[in-house]
């Protein structure tokens, strides 16, 4: 019997943890930061620039690599404080146990409430709708993105998946399609790369592209709107 390569924790040059999967060979985020990047990329370049030309009381988000949380968390802090209803969706084919989400220490960047119910409802397996407060719903649903179904479109996309160098099934024609096909017109997508094929594949697809400021360590993302 062979033992199976398990998850282990790295700590970013932000003092934030991510968490290295050794079956993809990658960190769930960039050794630069973890948290300095699921801020800029995901929380500022995609939720914030969504809301900050609109007057809405309601959001939907759906993120693609749910992963650690980290994401989903910032934003549910975020709407949380300026009262706006979040409707989350966060799709995961291989979800972390409970005990790994509780040891990265996302604690400490979020508002105690949104982190003691989401570490109280969060489960592996959990498929369905849990109310972390009266504005932020979540559903995960623990299944590969093209298995992944849905009637409803969503105003900003977090695109998280590991990158195409160790996942190439995730960035292609086939998967950008899907994942686009559940974003609203006017509707923002966002991602921490910026690949020529990336590019040609959105604008296929109808999409505007942008080149915005990367993390730290990256000197561009992509930003496009439908």
């Amino acid at each position: 019997m062979t033992n199976e390569p398990v998850n282990y924790f790295v700590e970013t040059a932000d003092g934030s943890k991510t968490i290295y999967n050794p079956q993809v060979g990658e960190n769930y985020h960039s050794r630069n930061g973890a948290l300095q990047e699921s801020e800029h990329v995901f929380l500022n370049s995609g939720l914030r620039y969504f809301l900050a030309d609109r007057t809405v009381d309601e959001v939907s988000v759906l993120e693609v690599g749910f992963g650690t949380g980290l994401n989903f968390l910032l934003s549910a802090d975020h709407c949380t404080a300026k009262q706006i209803k979040l409707r989350y969706t966060g799709i995961e084919a291989y979800p972390l146990i409970e005990s790994m989400i509780i040891q990265t220490g996302y604690d400490a960047y979020v508002s105690p409430p949104v982190w003691q119910t989401f570490t109280e409802q969060y489960k592996p397996s959990l498929k369905g709708m849990a109310s972390l407060n009266p504005f932020v719903h979540l559903y995960t649903a623990p299944v590969g993105l093209l298995e992944f179904r849905t009637d409803k479109q969503f105003d900003v996309i977090y695109f998280d998946a590991f990158a195409s160098a160790n996942q190439p099934e995730m960035w292609n024609e086939e998967a950008i399609g899907h994942t686009i096909s559940f974003l609203k017109p006017g509707g923002v997508f966002v991602t921490y790369a910026i690949t020529g094929n990336l590019k040609r594949i959105l604008k296929a697809l109808g999409c505007k592209i942008e080149k915005a400021p990367g993390a730290l360590g990256k000197r561009e993302m992509l930003r496009a709107t439908r």
